[in-house]
């Protein structure tokens, strides 16, 4: 590492906890890192403390104007007992398109992956090593200054924090139940939906419990102008096997970038998978189930890596995927990605960083 940061250690240890009960993003290690920015000054004094409460003015621009980004990747045990990353790089490069989008700071890429790494290192006891488990990583940034105004904060905090996950699927990997959402929208052309803002997430949650609400797990959107070209499955990203190719949204200003999606089309391309990243609409996909040419359906993600669909809601018509069993591509996929972040298969990309 280049960069090197200060370490104020705890003194106040937290007990670890039971790797079996694992929950997502409820149980957080013992040291954070933490940055500031200033307009005149730029960013300066990255260092790791003791995880503690942040301290905010109550007029500070993210709790009244939304200026905030976030990322996730994963921390991994590999066979050997090392532990590594999964493609830290392209996180780095992702904030610093979700910052120029939200008119915040960037940060120096190497830096961050450097913060990631440090702070990694010193909870290195926190990495769980039962299979499927990992060290979820959540570097964010939020606004501080005080003011009450519509226009770029000259203050910044920029934070990692990590928190030991279990596997997504208890029971091993299971096809999910879609709703398809045609009354809202996550995102349009223009909007924030390329950037990872807060704000995203926080319009989705209506859809989401409206999905629970008819006993569907998650939510498939549509396009935010004219209702019918599929977009996301959630907060991730969409795949559809038609005919033996898979079709997935471009990236076309609405579609988030997703560095699973980008490893997962790697992957297909490397194996001879004809991928057409193009608009398809709905409707293409219902039609493409009736004549039995619609064979899988999967979201590619952190959190899942690759979650499989076995049903989807259209306009009360049920769609049935595969029988609702794993395709052959969703369990390949997620096969292989796997192996890769824990070392188990052959990195052929470069892209696991060791730490």
């Amino acid at each position: 590492m280049s960069n090197k940061f200060p370490i104020m250690k705890t003194h106040e240890p937290k007990a670890k906890p039971n790797p079996d009960t694992l929950e997502f993003g409820t149980t957080f290690t013992d040291h954070m890192f933490l940055m500031d920015y200033d307009e005149s000054a730029g960013w300066y004094d990255g260092r790791i403390v003791p995880y503690s409460s942040l301290h905010l003015d109550p007029a500070a621009a993210v709790l009244h104007y939304s200026q905030e980004i976030f990322e996730g990747l994963k921390a991994y045990k590999n066979k050997d007992g090392g532990i590594q990353l999964f493609r830290p790089d392209m996180n780095a490069k992702r904030m610093n398109m979700s910052a120029d989008r939200i008119c915040m700071p960037g940060i120096d890429e190497e830096l961050f992956v450097d913060a990631v790494k440090a702070l990694v290192t010193l909870d290195v006891d926190w990495v769980p090593d039962k299979p499927g488990t990992s060290l979820y990583i959540r570097p964010f940034m939020i606004a501080t200054e005080a003011f009450l105004g519509v226009r770029p904060s000259k203050q910044y905090i920029f934070a990692i924090i990590l928190s030991p996950v279990g596997a997504y699927y208890k029971g091993g990997l299971a096809p999910t139940k879609i709703f398809i959402e045609d009354e809202y929208v996550r995102s349009v052309v223009g909007g924030t939906g390329t950037a990872k803002v807060g704000g995203n997430y926080a319009a989705s949650i209506k859809s989401q419990v409206k999905a629970h609400d008819f006993g569907y797990s998650q939510v498939l959107w549509l396009d935010g102008v004219e209702r019918k070209y599929v977009e996301e499955i959630g907060t991730s990203n969409a795949f559809f096997v038609i005919n033996g190719e898979v079709y997935t949204a471009p990236l076309n200003g609405s579609i988030l970038p997703g560095i699973t999606r980008d490893t997962a089309i790697t992957l297909l391309n490397d194996w001879g998978v004809k991928v057409r990243e193009e608009r398809f609409t709905i409707e293409d996909v219902y039609q493409a189930s009736s004549k039995g040419e619609l064979s899988e359906v999967f979201a590619t993600g952190t959190a899942t890596v690759i979650s499989p669909v076995g049903y989807m809601l259209w306009k009360n018509n049920e769609i049935t995927i595969n029988n609702s069993e794993i395709g052959e591509l969703s369990q390949r996929l997620y096969d292989e990605i796997t192996a890769i972040q824990i070392g188990a298969a052959e990195d052929r990309f470069g892209w696991i960083v060791g730490i």
